[in-house]
């Protein structure tokens, strides 16, 4: 397979659009005929990613590229940047506004869900500047 890479504008607050990038990666994954399980995996990384840009930045870009051997996904949003990566991870902490919540986004799931089904993640943070998170998915690994 040739390598192939797909850019996505992701829009902040937008909770309508929400999901759509998400729904155009299983798209693109299907087509390749990559494996179910690597697809649901890359589709929540990629969902929870986005969901993330919405809930805590003003949006950013999200890229997908997908090879013989991997898939990469890169999200770098235009946020406050995370003060403290190791608190972020921790299943059930958020900073979502109670609006937020009250949507039935911000439960703290997003970076735990990202991590388990990723065979590599990478967080950069500039406070004030932004965030990228890199996920790269094996596609002859283990599935998780």
């Amino acid at each position: 397979m040739e390598a192939v890479t797909y850019t996505y504008e992701i829009d902040g607050e937008n909770f309508s659009a929400a999901g759509e990038a998400s729904t155009a990666v299983k798209r693109v994954l299907k087509k390749l005929r990559l494996p179910p399980a690597i697809v649901r995996r890359a589709v929540v990384c990629m969902y929870e990613g986005e969901i993330n840009m919405v809930i805590h930045a003003d949006g950013g870009v999200a890229e997908l590229a997908v090879d013989e051997e991997k898939i990469v996904i890169t999200l770098k949003d235009r946020g406050p940047g995370i003060p403290d990566i190791d608190k972020a991870m921790e299943e059930g902490w958020s900073t979502a506004s109670s609006s937020v919540r009250a949507m039935g986004f911000g439960a703290g799931m997003g970076l735990p869900n990202m991590k388990r089904n990723a065979d590599e993640m990478k967080i950069d943070t500039v406070i004030g500047t932004g965030t990228t998170v890199t996920m790269t998915l094996y596609i002859g690994g283990e599935a998780k």
